[in-house]
């Protein structure tokens, strides 16, 4: 983006230095917890702050991929700024108006869910009772498995602040299928400058 923040969405850019730097504080961060799997989106910048994380666990961990953590898909609209999609377009997508998904394979909030929330209920099911998994991959993936902890109206999901490399904790009961959000965008003390995340 630098100068002219534009929207990726499933475009694989790699991350900035400063994102780097970040993943790197986050890997740092989850070492204290003992995680059972690693599970990311195959574009390239999740990949990066997953090897970060399985880097420092003391067991050897790969790197599970799932498609369905890559980045929302924002088709036609990818590579154009906010002023060049328009306000009023993006309202209505958050809004989670269908008629306006942009084109060329672009998602809407609706369906990004639903594929999100699918691969995540395989990880879990590929997680042990009493243990933990992390999941690496982009701000609109982590808003769709929060909104859901949350019991949010998907219309309301665009709202959700995340900081970039950021940490958010979900408990997940296995009986009951209830969901607990123990802290949400936490960024560990690093020293690091502020990031800027003008599109996505």
């Amino acid at each position: 983006g630098g100068d002219r923040p534009v929207y990726y969405g499933a475009m694989d850019v790699p991350l900035s230095p400063l994102g780097e730097l970040e993943a790197i504080e986050a890997g740092n961060y989850l070492k204290r917890f003992d995680l059972q799997h690693v599970a990311s989106s195959p574009l390239s910048r999740a990949m990066f702050g997953a090897r970060q994380v399985c880097d420092n666990q003391n067991e050897s961990n790969d790197v599970v991929v799932f498609e369905g953590f890559k980045e929302l898909d924002r088709g036609a609209w990818c590579g154009k700024t906010k002023d060049e999609i328009g306000a009023d377009n993006l309202a209505r997508f958050d809004a989670c108006d269908e008629s306006i998904t942009p084109g060329d394979g672009g998602e809407s909030y609706p369906t990004l869910k639903s594929r999100v929330i699918a691969s995540r209920d395989d990880l879990l099911e590929m997680t042990n009772v009493g243990r933990a998994s992390a999941i690496v991959s982009h701000l609109q993936v982590t808003r769709a498995m929060l909104s859901d902890a949350l019991e949010m109206d998907i219309k309301e999901m665009a709202g959700l602040k995340i900081g970039t490399a950021s940490i958010t904790c979900v408990d997940y009961c296995s009986s009951t299928g209830k969901q607990t959000v123990r802290f949400q965008s936490f960024k560990p003390e690093s020293g690091l400058e502020q990031s800027k995340d003008g599109a996505n």
